[in-house]
């Protein structure tokens, strides 16, 4: 546990305030490695957490001081603050439960953390949407006919 206490207060301190200023925050999922988040060891809830952390504190600084441009950006709206992933599932789709993996076309990946769903027939390579949700939450949407399974990126 102090371990990861540890890592967590590091990376605070690896992003430099200059750099926040300059860019919109790109959540660690985008920065490390598969590899390397799970040495890290954090859960899915922990690793949202320390994202939206790290976002508000980049957000503050980054409102609070305007970027060079002279262009202030506007205050973060948790969970809101990307927009829906449109894609197709490489492969076939028979349903999903916590710990399934759905690997898209634009080359993330996204687990199930919470939902189970058994489908009547298999889908060849099914659009999707990955559906942001508040407080950090996305949601995987095979059909809108279909209840959601709460998902997290790895990768």
């Amino acid at each position: 546990m102090k371990t990861r206490l540890l890592l967590a207060a590091a990376l605070l301190l690896i992003t430099p305030l200059a750099w926040s200023q300059q860019h919109a925050y790109v959540p660690l999922e985008n920065r490390l490695s598969a590899e390397q988040l799970q040495q890290v060891g954090l859960s899915a809830q922990q690793l949202q957490l320390l994202n939206r952390m790290l976002s508000a504190t980049e957000a503050a600084t980054s409102t609070s001081t305007p970027s060079s441009a002279g262009v202030v950006p506007a205050p973060m709206q948790i969970g809101l603050e990307e927009g829906p992933v449109h894609s197709r599932v490489q492969g076939e789709v028979t349903g999903w439960e916590p710990g399934t993996v759905f690997v898209l076309e634009n080359g993330q990946q996204w687990k199930v953390l919470k939902g189970q769903m058994r489908l009547r027939n298999r889908l060849q390579a099914p659009e999707i949407e990955v559906i942001p949700g508040i407080a950090g939450r996305w949601f995987l949407q095979v059909d809108e006919d279909l209840p959601k399974a709460r998902v997290y990126r790895i990768l």
